[in-house]
């Protein structure tokens, strides 16, 4: 018989060699899979060093893939934003992204290419970590989204010359219908008169329907105009909770407005004198007000019975106010997406009191114009509370900021600044 032929290999050769083989194979599985994604993708070191760039990211940074593997990142796709103003160090997610364990997400970014064009993207990093929960590594996805932007552009663009349009018509409609009612102008019966006041009232809706869809517009392309200066919240929510209340009370609610833990609606004792912090910010009132405003008047449509309260309180680096009340409260699948545009809940309160599902969405732009934060806390059956972060102004700041504005005029005293 003939016996098997004994390998000539040192052993363990073998093993090596087909593992070898193994990772060839896995590598380049891995190379076409990286080479096929349409999107770009980069994997760059800690010390933002290109290992890896495909085909995808080449096309959008106007990088050659041979000649982007080994640069530094900042190199090849320099971030900026709308203007063309480069990103600070701080603020770039190539950056950030090794200081982290979460995936970082940028969809406002523009990338200058190398031919120095300005291509806008949606940017995700996902940093890569270690047995010791280091950051060793970054992939960068990301992708052009230019054509996105334009129609995104085209339709907000519509919206705002269609609801600018729109809204002188239905103001005349408006205008004649309040003379129609007016008893010193025209004499109707009661039949009429109720006719008429119907018509008033669906008016002044589609009124603010397109009003709600022009600021809306100029929102979502940073068109929003404003005009900030130093509020100090505690005189400002108080002055308008006093106008706000008799909303409450017309339905029957019960209105408060508390600062810390201090009620300034319910009677103090005689004699006694609450001192309270005063919270800065630097905000366009007009504009806050029309946030506080909007969410005070979700609570009461909201709101069939019980109370409604508006608070402030914060630490030396934010001031918060918030708008609580007893409603029915809002499903958790429902809060993270609140503040979209067009997004209302789904239940027969919401069917029954009607809405554009754009006034979130507005509150959300406004105060992000000036750095705050917006989000709602809720549990069905037990309420709703509003949140507004915005940042808070030491009393030094806050005198230099009135003290710059006020160059021209007498400066008035810090303790009376809100409203201006």
């Amino acid at each position: 018989m003939f016996g098997r032929k004994k390998s000539t290999e040192p052993k363990g050769t073998a093993g090596i060699k087909h593992l070898a083989a193994n990772l060839q194979d896995q590598q380049l599985r891995f190379e076409i899979i990286i080479n096929g994604i349409e999107d770009g993708v980069i994997l760059i070191d800690p010390q933002g060093t290109i290992q890896l760039i495909n085909p995808g990211a080449a096309a959008v940074s106007g990088w050659p893939v041979d000649e982007a593997s080994g640069i530094n990142i900042a190199q090849v796709m320099p971030l900026v934003n709308e203007k063309g103003e480069p990103y600070e160090a701080a603020d770039n997610p190539f950056t950030k992204v090794f200081h982290t364990d979460q995936t970082l997400r940028d969809n406002s970014a523009y990338v200058l290419t190398r031919s120095k064009t300005q291509v806008p993207i949606n940017l995700s990093l996902s940093p890569l970590l270690n047995e010791a929960n280091e950051v060793t590594a970054a992939v960068a996805v990301f992708r052009d989204v230019s054509q996105e932007r334009a129609e995104e552009k085209q339709r907000a663009d519509f919206i705002s010359t269609a609801s600018h349009e729109m809204r002188t018509p239905v103001a005349a409609i408006e205008g004649y219908l309040s003379l129609a009612l007016n008893d010193k102008v025209s004499t109707i019966d009661n039949r009429a008169r109720d006719y008429l006041e119907k018509a008033h009232t669906s008016t002044q809706h589609l009124g603010k329907l397109f009003q709600d869809l022009l600021t809306s517009a100029k929102a979502a392309d940073g068109r929003l105009t404003s005009h900030p200066s130093v509020v100090e919240l505690g005189a400002f929510l108080e002055q308008l909770t006093t106008e706000l209340h008799f909303v409450a009370e017309k339905k029957g609610l019960f209105m408060d407005f508390t600062t810390g833990t201090s009620s300034t609606i319910n009677a103090t004792k005689a004699g006694e004198h609450v001192i309270r912090p005063l919270y800065y910010v630097h905000v366009d009132p007009d504009r806050l007000r029309e946030v506080i405003t909007n969410l005070f008047d979700n609570a009461v449509k909201y709101t069939p019975e019980g109370k409604i309260m508006i608070g402030l309180t914060g630490n030396d680096q934010v001031a918060q106010c918030y708008i609580k009340d007893t409603g029915p409260g809002i499903p958790a699948d429902d809060l993270p997406h609140l503040f979209q545009k067009f997004y209302r809940v789904d239940n027969s309160a919401t069917r029954t009191i009607g809405g554009t599902g754009l006034g979130l969405f507005i509150c959300r732009k406004i105060v992000e114009l000036y750095n705050g934060r917006i989000w709602a806390e809720s549990e069905v059956g037990k309420g709703s509370t509003f949140y507004i972060n915005l940042p808070r102004l030491s009393t030094q700041k806050a005198t230099e900021l009135q003290n710059t504005a006020n160059s021209s005029t007498e400066l008035k005293p810090i303790n009376s600044l809100a409203t201006s």
